[in-house]
Parts: C-alpha cells; structure tokens; sequence
C-alpha cells in the first residue's frame, strides 16, 4: 500500500493524540484513531493498525496505571472477549469495503450514543453483565477497533469507579487486541499485515510513547471528563464520515 507523506503525518499525529487522551481518560486511541485511520487507508488496514497500536499502547498503559488495576473484574470480562472476536474476524474478511465502512462507522457512533445517553439512574451488576460486556467489546473491537464503549456502558451502569475502571481498560484492551489480532490472522487467505504500509509500525510505537508521556504531564492539569468529552466528539465526527462514506459507495 502507498502512503503519502501528508497521510503519514495525519496517521502519526492521529496516534499520538489517542494516546494522550487514552493516558489521560483511559480510552482515546480506537475512538480517534480508526476513523480517522479508516478515511486514510480504508476500513480494514485502518481497523488493523489501531488494533496492533492499541494492544502495544495497552502494554504502557497498563504498566503506568497497574497499582489501580481491578483483577476480579478482568479476568471477568477479558477471556471470553474471544467468544465475540471470532465472529467479527469472519465478518471483516466477508463484507465488501462499502458496507464494511458503513458498519463500522455505525457501530463506532451507536457505541457512543449508548455511553453518553445511557441513563444515570440506570442500575445493573452482576458477572453475567460484565461477561456481556466482554463478548460485545471483542466482537467490537475485532471489526471497528473499539472495545471501550460495550465495556464503559456496564461501567456506567454498574456504578464502577472510574479510576478503576479506566486502569482496568488497559489490559483488556491488550486482550481484545491480541485477540482480534489472533482471529483475524488465523481466518484470512493472506497475511492481514500485508494491508498496511510497513513504516507505519515504527512511527507509531514512537508517537505512542510521545502522547504518554505527553499525557503523563497533561493527566495532572486536564480533569479526565473533560478530556473524554473531547475524543468522543472528535470519534464521532470521524464515525459520522465513514458511515456517509460507506453509504455512499453502496448506493451511489
């Protein structure tokens, strides 16, 4: 695949703000970074690169926020993230680029709708809600690169604190990364990293220790919600063109 240096740029700024917000509000990469990523190199070479950025981002993370990890909760919600990436591997190597493109942008907008709208008396716990959780964010996260909203909606409901929760994100989404990884390699008739423009993979391990480091320093003056309203509606500016994009290719 040929890149432009202008496209190389967009994509390299593009992840270094993801992870910024992500270090800062505990999700900012898949949400800013697939539509954007999507609109440059199409659906599914943009869907890859997050979904390999983001499970090494994750690693950082994780590493960075451990001391507030809730173990109990992901090893809830973490292993049966492959019960939902399995299918969604199937449906990235079986749908033609258009509605491929509209469904992602879809889905990425419903994810967002749902966590921002979702009632504040709304209450739900329990492990079976937190296991749901988990199927819908692999199945999520293998076709649109984002895990975050299945799993920040059983949050909100369940009333888990958020610095928790944000920490605990982290090594999901190395799971539901890993996964969609795994799933997506194993079902296709050529390697899928075939897709993607080989300089990408070093220029994105770089601007994801620079937006950490950037959002290390950032985290003690910006407020998390503040910071997570702006991705969402810059993720959502993003998802509102792919699903216009792919609409158009299907019926124009």
């Amino acid at each position: 695949m040929v890149v432009s240096v202008w496209a190389f740029v967009l994509i390299i700024l593009t992840v270094l703000v993801g992870a910024l917000m992500q270090r800062v509000s505990g999700m900012g990469l898949g949400l800013i970074g697939v539509p954007v990523l999507a609109l440059i190199v199409g659906p599914v070479a943009g869907v890859l690169i997050i979904n390999v950025l983001a499970t090494v981002n994750a690693i950082f993370q994780a590493i960075s926020v451990r001391e507030n990890i809730d173990w109990k909760k992901f090893w809830l919600i973490g292993p049966v993230m492959a019960i939902g990436a399995l299918p969604g591997a199937w449906v990235v190597h079986n749908t033609p680029s258009g509605p491929l493109q509209a469904l992602v942008g879809g889905l990425v907008l419903l994810g967002l709708l749902v966590t921002t709208y979702m009632p504040n008396q709304m209450r739900i716990d329990g492990p079976q809600y937190a296991m749901a959780a988990g199927v819908a964010g692999g199945f999520m996260n293998t076709l649109a690169g984002i895990a975050g909203p299945s799993i920040t909606v059983y949050a909100q409901a369940s009333r888990w604190p958020q610095r928790t929760f944000a920490a605990t994100l982290q090594p999901l989404f190395f799971v539901s990364g890993a996964m969609s990884l795994a799933f997506k390699e194993l079902t296709a008739q050529e390697s899928i990293f075939a897709t993607a423009p080989p300089l990408i993979w070093p220029l994105g391990i770089v601007a994801l220790l620079g937006g950490i480091a950037l959002g290390t320093r950032i985290s003690r003056r910006v407020p998390a919600p503040k910071a997570r309203r702006l991705a969402l509606a810059i993720a959502a500016s993003g998802a509102a063109i792919i699903l216009v994009r792919g609409l158009a290719e299907i019926f124009v």
